[in-house]
């Protein structure tokens, strides 16, 4: 019962709209625990030390989170194969008249967010390609970290491209859960474009105070 549900295209459907969900989630409950950087140093080296003495919460949010991840991936791929199957073959003039910008562009948004938060990881949660990480200082990595211009541009791409995703899964979500209705759909349409900016702008905020000396190591 289960496996055919989830090899349904009804099934697929919910299981992105339920991972983007859980994902969504994440991406603000990071920021909100990133911003405290402006609060000072301690703030955040305090928060960071909570993390990490909780341990299950921590992990049990790792593994929560990697499995969302792996199955938005899967069924994300496997929705797009069925669409582009049904459509065998190509149109002599292609023109999304309907389509949004942010949706035209999610499947390549999702590809450099999935390769950017290798990068992330490594650069920012193990330290293996930052040039001076601490396992106790989590603001000192963050100023030094973003004191890069490359690394803030790359960065600062990324958070636009999680802006397109957001706008657009955002706005798909309701529509998956049944919401598709004009009631609703100034809702859907503002919550969506509250996300696909607020969020992203968030998230630039901290490299950018770093590189106008707002943020820095005293």
């Amino acid at each position: 019962m289960a496996a055919s549900f989830l090899n349904s295209t009804v099934g697929k459907k919910i299981v992105v709209a339920f991972t983007g969900l859980i994902m969504f989630g994440f991406v603000v409950g990071h920021l909100l625990g990133n911003l405290q950087i402006f609060l000072g140093a301690e703030k955040i080296n305090a928060y960071s030390r909570f993390l990490h003495a909780e341990l299950p919460i921590l992990w049990g949010t790792r593994v929560i989170l990697l499995v969302s991840v792996a199955l938005h991936v899967v069924y994300t791929i496997q929705l797009t194969a069925l669409n582009r199957a049904s459509r065998p073959i190509g149109y002599e003039m292609s023109e999304p008249v309907q389509a949004s910008v942010s949706s035209r562009f999610m499947i390549w948004s999702g590809l450099f967010l999935f390769f950017y938060i290798i990068f992330h990881l490594l650069h920012l949660t193990t330290g293996t390609v930052h040039p001076e990480f601490s396992h106790t200082d989590v603001y000192s990595n963050i100023v030094i970290g973003f004191s890069s211009l490359p690394v803030t541009a790359v960065y600062i791409l990324a958070m636009v491209s999680l802006g397109f995703h957001l706008h657009h899964g955002v706005y798909s979500l309701f529509q998956t859960l049944g919401l598709n209705h004009p009631r609703y759909n100034a809702c859907r349409r503002g919550l969506a474009l509250a996300a696909g900016w607020l969020i992203p702008i968030g998230y630039i905020s901290i490299p950018a105070a770093v590189l106008l000396g707002i943020l820095v190591i005293r």
